[in-house]
């Protein structure tokens, strides 16, 4: 009987032992999760607390504009007073419009029609505090400088050209020659303002019912390669998914730069051009002084990077490099907001 209770006894110490090794084990999980929660936690804050000190610039520029912007503001003394988040143009369009002033953006570089249309709509812009000169006085506004100007043009890849015997064309309205079936390759306007280019010079040039009848049949051209992106058609235009593409002039210029089989017309019905602009968000006693500053380090210092990408003069002192200048360039006769875009998108629609 006592060997018996001894073993019981002895046995209810392994079992306690093991459930106080069990009960040590999961408290040291939960002190590690935790310790662990609260790493996570003190460097959320940290980094909350670092964007809140900084700049926020929404974008809707390409890599290249980021990157001179980047490059612009590390080197003057900014490296660490911003962070810059990219959109696509429709999108921070539609963000800015909807959200005005609330929009978490200090600064905003958008395509100028939107922020000319947020300013009618909204009053959402501050009006800059250092001066600028622009080569044309018309397009220059106080609540906001331009950084970019961007035209259009119609890129072909040479060598498919060639092999296929079809001819170079000279103008957009060339482009609805059924020879060119399954060749082109254009953009949808309902995802990228860079086929408002098109839509623009056709328009200018022929009225709205002819260039309906044009555009209908581009659009029949190009079948299934009709864009979400405007970069797309010249993408398939480099690796020779098709012959023929529309749309920004500098980016062709820079492939052929780069030896690749790309060269570029300009369409004899014009090379019209979008600008995109800086402009700091009025926040009232919320607006950081410092988005003033690096809004003019952005354009002032700049625009000698840009420039390099997007050749077209835009400021007093500036010159657009002979090579790299359009030969048809033109402006729309009607001021460029977002209602005529609209009014585009729609007659866009009915040719398809």
């Amino acid at each position: 009987m006592v060997a018996y209770n001894y073993i019981i006894k002895r046995e209810n110490k392994k079992e306690s032992n093991k459930i106080n090794r069990k009960n040590i084990k999961i408290i040291w999980i939960i002190s590690i999760i935790i310790i662990g929660f609260a790493i996570i936690f003190t460097k959320y804050n940290s980094n909350n607390e670092n964007i809140e000190d900084k700049v926020i610039i929404y974008s809707n520029s390409d890599e290249e504009a980021m990157e001179a912007i980047k490059n612009t503001l590390d080197n003057n003394g900014f490296s660490d007073k911003y962070v810059i988040q990219n959109f696509g143009t429709s999108e921070l369009g539609g963000k800015l419009l909807a959200e005005g002033t609330n929009i978490e953006a200090d600064l905003v570089i958008l395509s100028s029609f939107y922020l000319d249309t947020a300013q009618e709509e909204k009053n959402v812009l501050q009006k800059l505090d250092f001066t600028y000169n622009l080569l044309n006085d018309r397009d220059k506004k106080e609540y906001y400088a331009q950084l970019t100007s961007q035209e259009g043009a119609i890129i072909v890849n040479t060598k498919l050209l060639e092999e296929n015997n079809l001819p170079m064309p000279k103008s957009l309205k060339d482009l609805a020659n059924p020879i060119y079936k399954n060749f082109i390759s254009v953009i949808d306007i309902k995802s990228s303002s860079t086929a408002w280019l098109l839509i623009q010079a056709l328009i200018s040039e022929y009225g709205e019912e002819e260039a309906k009848t044009i555009l209908k049949s581009i659009y029949e051209n190009a079948g299934h390669h009709i864009e979400s992106s405007g970069s797309a058609p010249l993408k398939k235009v480099r690796v020779g998914e098709v012959a023929i593409g529309f749309g920004l002039r500098q980016q062709a210029v820079k492939d052929k730069k780069q030896g690749l089989p790309i060269d570029y017309v300009d369409p004899i019905e014009g090379n019209f051009a979008l600008t995109e602009s800086i402009s700091v968000i009025d926040k009232g006693e919320k607006t950081k002084p410092l988005s003033q500053q690096i809004a003019q380090c952005i354009v002032e210092k700049g625009r000698p990077e840009i420039q390099k990408y997007y050749p077209n003069a835009l400021y007093e002192g500036e010159v657009t490099d002979s090579e790299n200048a359009s030969k048809y360039p033109k402006t729309f006769e009607e001021p460029l907001t977002v209602d005529l875009l609209k009014k585009h998108q729609q007659l866009s629609e009915e040719c398809k």
